[in-house]
């Protein structure tokens, strides 16, 4: 029989390997900001890298946003009338706060490490106050645009004869998707200058 002493150091072993095998992608994508940023940045290299660590975050959120507002649209909040606007609402802002929660965690731990010097309740805050402001536009954004986009995108796609046509429902979900596409691009823009000389600008 193999004693427990024998067995610990045997699974530390096997459970610190895994977690090096996991981290392994975002080690290798770490390295390579780091390249661009010492490449292209100059005497700004560190702004660089933190606006492309910033954008991953971003991905990573519109990722979460378009996954969340999807499987919302699939299921509970489809964007039938009536009340198509109101469920467009819920579901963007129900993405929206998905999002925000795993940009804040992203960004605090992994694009600005050595932002410290205020708690983390008034950066959360403060993160949360200019995700908001991003989120009124957008929720404004996509609740106007979701319909005029979605008849847009449903008569090209049967344009190039991708498709016979689009129910009603379909197309609401095409313009909305469009919509966000947009609405995420310019406010992660916003989200970084106002984040970095704000939320963050105790860093040098």
């Amino acid at each position: 029989m193999v004693s427990s002493e024998t067995e610990t150091p045997q699974h530390e072993l096997q459970s610190a390997t895994k977690a090096s095998w996991l981290a392994y992608p975002f080690n290798v994508w770490n390295q390579i900001i780091l390249k661009i940023a010492g490449r292209t940045g100059g005497a700004k290299a560190k702004e660089v890298e933190r606006f492309l660590k910033f954008a991953t975050v971003g991905i990573i959120g519109a990722i979460i946003d378009f996954g969340v507002l999807n499987l919302l649209q699939a299921t509970v909040l489809s964007p039938t009338d009536p009340h198509g606007w109101a469920k467009v609402a819920l579901a963007t802002s129900a993405a929206f706060v998905a999002a925000v929660a795993s940009n804040f965690i992203w960004n605090r731990y992994w694009t600005y490490p050595d932002s410290r010097s205020r708690p983390i309740q008034q950066q959360l805050a403060q993160f949360f106050l200019v995700s908001l402001s991003g989120w009124t536009f957008r929720l404004l954004w996509v609740s106007t645009l979701y319909g005029p986009l979605g008849n847009f995108g449903a008569d090209a796609l049967q344009t190039l004869g991708l498709t016979d046509g689009l129910d009603a429902t379909a197309t609401k979900k095409l313009g909305t998707n469009f919509a966000q596409f947009f609405a995420v691009w310019i406010v992660m823009v916003w989200n970084f200058f106002v984040n970095r000389y704000w939320t963050y600008n105790d860093v040098e």
